[in-house]
Parts: C-alpha cells; sequence; structure tokens
C-alpha cells in the first residue's frame, strides 16, 4: 500500500514537472499586413499586361513595378521604369493597404490619382487588376479600362 501511495506521488511530480515546462508562451503572430508587405516589397518585371482582355505587354517590354518602404509603417512607395509615355502608372508615388489587406490596395490614397487596385500575390508573381478612369497626368482615352498586370519577382 505504501509502495502503492509512492508512486502515485512520484506519478502526479512528474506530471507536474512535465507540465510546468511546457516552453515559453509563442510569440504573437505577425500582422497580415506585414505578412503581406514582405511579400511585395521587391522588384517586379512584368510577364503580362491586358487592357479590356486585350494583350499590351508589347507596350510594356521593360515595365518594373518596385515596391518599397518599412513594414508596418504606410504608405509605402511604389515607382516604375520602362513605363510606356501613355500608361496607367506614374513614375512614382504612395500606396497603402485597403480594408483587406491580402487582396486589396490603393495606389496614392487620398490624392486626385486615388485607384483601388485588387493583388495576389505569392513568393515569385505578383497580379494587379484595377479599373483606370484617368486623371490629369496622361491621356486618358488611350489608357482607361481594366487593367490586368502579371509580374515576376527579379
Amino acid at each position: 500500500m505504501k509502495v502503492l501511495r509512492l508512486m502515485i506521488v512520484v506519478a502526479a511530480l512528474g506530471s507536474l514537472l512535465v507540465l510546468s515546462n511546457c516552453g515559453s508562451p509563442s510569440t504573437p503572430a505577425e500582422p497580415v499586413a506585414d505578412q503581406q508587405f514582405t511579400k511585395l516589397a521587391k522588384s517586379w518585371k512584368a510577364t503580362g499586361v491586358k487592357l479590356d482582355g486585350v494583350d499590351k505587354l508589347s507596350d510594356y517590354p521593360n515595365f518594373v513595378l518596385t515596391i518599397s518602404g518599412t513594414k508596418a509603417t504606410p504608405p509605402f512607395d511604389y515607382s516604375v521604369a520602362g513605363r510606356p509615355q501613355l500608361s496607367a502608372w506614374k513614375a512614382s508615388g504612395k500606396w497603402t493597404f485597403d480594408t483587406d489587406p491580402i487582396t486589396q490596395i490603393i495606389r496614392d490614397a487620398g490624392t486626385s490619382d486615388e485607384l483601388k487596385m485588387s493583388y495576389s500575390v505569392n513568393a515569385t508573381t505578383l497580379e494587379i487588376q484595377f479599373s483606370y478612369t484617368g486623371t490629369g497626368y496622361t491621356r486618358v482615352e488611350q489608357v482607361k479600362g481594366a487593367w490586368s498586370f502579371t509580374f515576376t519577382a527579379q
């Protein structure tokens, strides 16, 4: 009987010891917007461009979109190189995440050039879609419509 009690006490103490050493509390998960920014922050070369479903890649053969900034401190920066003279893209500007940071960004928020965009991104591919109605920096009739850009990471 004494041996049984001793075994129960040893088992209970062993259980307490094991449970008390389960490790420190896990670190909080990184915010979704920060995870998405990490995926987006690089240079992207256009590999597909469509305007209203029509292939326009030949107008954008050297188009590169660079997204930069500091994680968790929007607005972030964008710049483009190799854009044609008539383009739905300015040479540079600011962007921020919209309501759903996994699929929505706003280019040039709070300005007359504000443009909501949908996107999807992984480690090597970025796709951006938007409907451009135009502002004062280009001839609107040449570039207005539904745009779709596909990029690969450089």
